[in-house]
């Protein structure tokens, strides 16, 4: 959020007036015809980028205002705080036709920087960056001593290939490889010499350049890395710092020789080995070879794209040595972790691209995971490390599993709250995902654990979850996932319990008795009595049962947590969630898995977190699946008769539970026949007729000084119709709905419910009770239009979603009692 102050500067920069702004322009341009830049130049270009970047849509620049910011960007002379304001300006505002930016005969480097960012913001087409990556490699050749390679190459460069690979061409390619190792391997290991300050004991001796040093002090024996310290870096040192920035997108984009061909790899790098073996001549000047570069010999021989990547492992290898050494400075130990991440990710890429380095990188990455999993502030390190283990372990035939055992179950359960560790870790699964399903079992045995990430940093991780969940669906998980989705603002509640806990001092860790009611969920948190129902939100794996049995006991426990922003926020992602578990679901469960989700439904539809919308929301999606799982096994009607008789009959469901109930009486209605189960009978119909009609008796029975209805009038449409259904498959019903139907004009009258329903309810409660009279006095008829064939494939109209009978019957109502009317009921 904005401060007061600067929200008041955008809205009047959104709101200026077009004739106000041409004016401005004006006065602009005139303050940069004087050419005596001062502060009134600086404030009047802080203005313009403010006006034509507060805006969605991009402003259009006069034309001969866009020109002289032009100028003044393209000039060398001019001071860097303006150039920056017209960069920042000309990226935001719209091109001009006709004027083309050019870096051609630019020399200066910070002055090609701030136009190529103009270039590259306002690049409509691959040609328009061909000038640019022209004076960019031009500047990569310059071999004249005055000629100073710039540090803002790269970076540019970068960004030309991010928007265009392209264009680059083979010999552009050729010569960044060969620019790229030189950057890597042969920066110098003297540090830069400083400025002096001058003064009485300045001389020769103390201008001389001292050797770099390891992060330990140590003085660096080796080739240079951006882990080398020194009090100054010299040009060389920063384009190597700038290298190692760049290697990894630049290997990705063009370095996609070899795969998919290992035998030709080792082939080609046998051959060159062989070839290389008679000079084994070291490279490096004065420096101490490292154990990869003794091995890996002399490359000077091979192609500038297999020695880009042979010089790169052994910089990444370099890294990985240096990053054993105990840091002096903070700042530095979060650097080598930087390294580390960055230096095996690079090592895997190369890996994938030449099969055979995998040999050599393997125990050097295998050393380094022993060396890393003891220490969970590292654990971001580990996850390119287990990058590495899924893409190459099977080739290198090593065992990953310690490695997924501890990714899977450490990291989730005690790393949670790690924000950055959580993104990262899910990235990696998003990025994997298939292949953990097929060669990792421990991934979605592990989901309770990976909600842990989803509980803490929600909604945050909701759309990577969005991909994730359909991954770890499966028949034997399905269950548990669902009951593991419902709870996770119960989810979110213990791990906050579990972090307050463990921060509490030794001394107030005592243990309270067991007593008849908890003053507090954090108490209750630390007592023996509820200690199975933390344990088991908690767990790590599935496997250990669907829910937990005193799920009504948690719910109270956590009462104090209903309101915590962390649980409300978990509570919003739900229902999303559940949406695509039902989707998912639905494309492999077979007959018993929807029983066994019907159920589930009916149980945990008033079983949960008593969250503000919580149950209304979920009982919304489960309402809105139920339809499907029932279109997909009409034969549940029968085969859980005895659950649906149970809550259909229970007349508090109705008001707490109203969405999901009428779903529920519609699909009795619509697939309890025999055209859908062989199995159904008489007495089921029966059962179920009784069982709705004393329900609808109950809720119309309107006494004298009675409360007003607290149901829809949709509940009651529902409920006439469905009865009218069962009736038509039982036709000896038909006389006892008829004369119930009779009745409905004298409670639809009733003082209670008129001050209660608007007219259009009436109407229509009336309206369905007159046509289902006049169609059930032909019984033939009623059960061809209560009844539709279950092979039938025309789509069902219905006025109201899921409670009103096809449109048709409204018209054979007509057809048959064209001049009746209800009073004649």
């Amino acid at each position: 959020m904005y401060a007061s102050g600067t929200e008041s500067l955008i809205k009047q920069a959104r709101e200026i007036q077009e004739e106000e702004l041409q004016k401005f322009y004006g006065r602009i341009s005139k303050v940069l015809q004087i050419k005596d830049y001062g502060n009134e130049t600086v404030d009047s270009l802080q203005r313009l980028h403010l006006i034509v970047s507060a805006t969605k849509y991009g402003r259009t620049i006069p034309s001969d205002l866009h020109k002289k910011l032009e100028a003044l960007l393209s000039s060398p002379s001019s001071p860097e705080q303006l150039q920056v304001l017209c960069s920042c300006t000309l990226r935001e505002s719209m091109p001009v036709r006709d004027h083309s930016l050019s870096a051609e005969d630019i020399q200066d480097s910070r002055t090609i920087s701030h136009v190529a960012a103009v270039i590259l913001a306002q690049v409509g087409h691959k040609n328009d960056l061909d000038a640019l990556c022209n004076q960019l490699l031009k500047s990569l050749e310059c071999r004249q001593p005055e000629c100073q390679i710039s540090r803002h190459t790269l970076p540019i460069l970068s960004k030309v290939i991010g928007f265009s690979p392209e264009s680059l061409t083979e010999d552009h390619i050729n010569l960044v490889n060969r620019k790229l190792v030189d950057w890597l391997r042969y920066a110098s290991v003297q540090q830069g010499t400083s400025m002096s300050s001058g003064g009485f004991f300045t001389g020769p001796r103390s201008r001389q350049p001292a050797p770099m040093t390891e992060v330990d002090g140590a003085v660096a024996g080796d080739f240079f890395t951006v882990l080398c310290v020194g009090q100054s870096y010299t040009e060389d040192q920063w384009m190597n710092m700038y290298a190692f920035s760049m290697i990894r997108k630049w290997l990705l984009t063009y370095d996609t020789e070899g795969t998919g061909n290992a035998d030709a790899a080792h082939l080609k790098r046998a051959q060159f080995i062989q070839l290389l073996s008679q000079d084994d001549k070291s490279e490096v000047d004065g420096s101490v070879m490292s154990m990869v570069s003794a091995t890996s010999s002399s490359s000077r021989l091979l192609p500038p794209k297999e020695r880009l990547r042979e010089k790169a492992f052994e910089y990444c290898h370099r890294l990985i040595e240096q990053s054993d050494r105990k840091a002096l400075k903070k700042a530095d130990m979060e650097l080598q972790k930087a390294c580390l991440v960055e230096a095996v990710t690079i090592m895997d890429i190369i890996c994938k691209e030449d099969p055979s380095f995998v040999y050599r990188a393997f125990p050097c990455i295998k050393a380094l995971y022993g060396r890393l999993s003891g220490d969970l502030a590292l654990a971001r390190a580990v996850l390119p490390i287990a990058q590495f283990y899924l893409n190459h372990s099977e080739t290198a035939a090593v065992d990953s599993e310690a490695v997924f055992r501890q990714l899977f179950s450490q990291f989730p359960g005690e790393l949670f709250n790690e924000a950055l560790l959580a993104y990262e870790f899910t990235q990696f699964c998003r990025a994997n995902v298939g292949v953990l399903c097929e060669g990792v079992a421990l991934y979605r045995q592990s989901f309770p654990n990976l909600l842990k990430f989803l509980a803490w940093n929600s909604p945050a991780l909701i759309s990577e979850f969005m991909e994730l969940l359909p991954s770890l669906l499966s028949p034997e998980t399905a269950i548990e996932i669902l009951h593991s989705l419902l709870d996770l603002p119960c989810l979110a509640a213990a791990l906050d319990l579990q972090l307050r806990s463990a921060s509490l001092q030794a001394p107030e860790k005592t243990l309270w008795d067991q007593g008849p009611k908890v003053p507090s969920s954090l108490e209750a948190f630390r007592q023996p009595f509820y200690r199975g129902m933390f344990l088991y939100i908690l767990r790590p794996e599935a496997g250990t049962g669907d829910t937990i049995d005193r799920l009504s006991m948690l719910h109270e426990v956590l009462a104090d947590m209903a309101d915590s922003p962390r649980s409300v926020q978990c509570a919003q992602t739900v229902p999303v969630l559940l949406h695509l578990f039902f989707n998912t679901v639905v494309q492999f469960a077979d007959k018993k898995l929807i029983n066994q989700l019907v159920l589930i439904l009916l149980e945990r539809s008033g079983l949960l977190f008593n969250i503000r919308n919580y149950k209304t929301e979920v009982q919304r999606v489960f309402s809105s699946h139920l339809l499907v799982l029932c279109k997909l096994h009409p034969s549940l009607i029968v085969e859980q008769s005895r659950e649906l008789l149970e809550f259909t009959g229970t007349t508090a469901n109705i008001y707490s539970k109203e969405d999901l109930y009428i779903h529920m009486v519609w699909v009795i209605g619509e697939y309890l026949s025999v055209s859908h189960d062989a199995r159904c009978t008489v007495e089921q119909i029966t059962s179920f007729f009784e069982t709705l009609e004393a329900v609808l008796f109950e809720i119309t029975q309107v006494r004298q000084l009675a409360s007003p209805p607290r149901y829809s009038p949709r509940v009651i449409t529902v409920l006439m119709t469905t009865l009218a259904k069962l009736a038509s498959r039982s036709q000896d019903l038909i006389p006892r709905v008829s004369l119930f139907l009779s009745k409905m004009r004298s409670f639809a009258l009733s003082a209670a419910v008129t001050s209660c329903y608007s007219e259009e309810d009436l109407e229509e409660i009336l309206t369905r009770a007159h046509e289902l009279i006049n169609l059930l006095k032909l019984p033939s008829v009623a059960q061809f239009v209560l009844a539709p064939s279950a092979r039938g494939d025309s789509p069902r109209w219905h006025r109201d979603t899921n409670a009103s009978l096809p449109l048709s019957m409204r018209t054979l109502s007509s057809l048959l009692h064209k001049h009746g009317s209800f009073q004649h009921c």
